[in-house]
């Protein structure tokens, strides 16, 4: 059970911690998805490490992701000790592993979501992160790190649609409004960031806290 004195929602960390333990929640991302632009910047098509790298990232953006699980289970299948027939998620692994491609990077993300279990709670970094990979594929012109700038900035000009479950800090759901709010870990929020909290609810509020009485700073 998640518990609520042990959460910071302003914390990345534990928003994550939140949305994955609350079904049906989404995380509200930052404009400068951060965690697409680094993993865009570092992934490396060539690198034995790559699949690793790939999997770790669909681990942050979805539940009931093995990362670790993937990687020794592709490991085993390319080597031949495997028991087991490969699932669809593993067959993309094994292309990838083959033929390392901007396109399958894009594909193997795709088919893990479609994996049973598996609930995508940050699909604002993951659709974008697809749909950059896909535009660059095939071009020795765009690289993925320069697609994935470009698709996040397009993002800038759409705006932030309020998910029906959301996660995140005071100051990325200022403005926004939902119809109950829950406060987690009220007590260490300074009067500015606590306001904002208490007012994103527009029919029931709920206030996680040690204390019963709030002294912000």
């Amino acid at each position: 059970m998640l518990d609520p004195s042990a959460c910071n929602s302003n914390r990345p960390d534990s928003q994550r911690v939140i949305a994955s333990q609350t079904p049906g929640a989404i995380i509200v991302e930052a404009v400068d998805l951060k965690d697409l632009v680094f993993f865009a910047r570092d992934l490396d098509l060539a690198s034995p490490n790559a699949l690793e790298d790939i999997a770790q990232f669909a681990q942050r953006m979805m539940t009931n992701v093995g990362a670790a699980d993937l990687v020794k289970r592709v490991s085993s299948l390319t080597r031949g000790t495997a028991r087991k027939e490969p699932s669809d998620v593993e067959r993309v692994a094994l292309a990838f592993v083959g033929a390392p491609s901007h396109r399958l990077v894009a594909d193997l993300l795709v088919e893990i979501g479609k994996d049973g279990g598996v609930r995508t709670h940050r699909p604002a970094v993951l659709r974008t992160c697809i749909k950059a990979l896909q535009l660059c594929d095939g071009s020795d012109e765009v690289s993925f790190y320069d697609t994935a700038i470009q698709m996040r900035e397009q993002n800038r000009l759409i705006g932030r649609p309020m998910p029906k479950r959301a996660v995140g800090s005071t100051l990325l759901l200022k403005g926004l409004e939902a119809d109950v709010a829950v406060v987690l870990n009220a007590s260490v929020l300074d009067a500015r960031n606590l306001y904002v909290a208490i007012t994103r609810g527009s029919r029931a509020l709920t206030i996680c806290s040690p204390t019963s009485i709030l002294n912000p700073r």
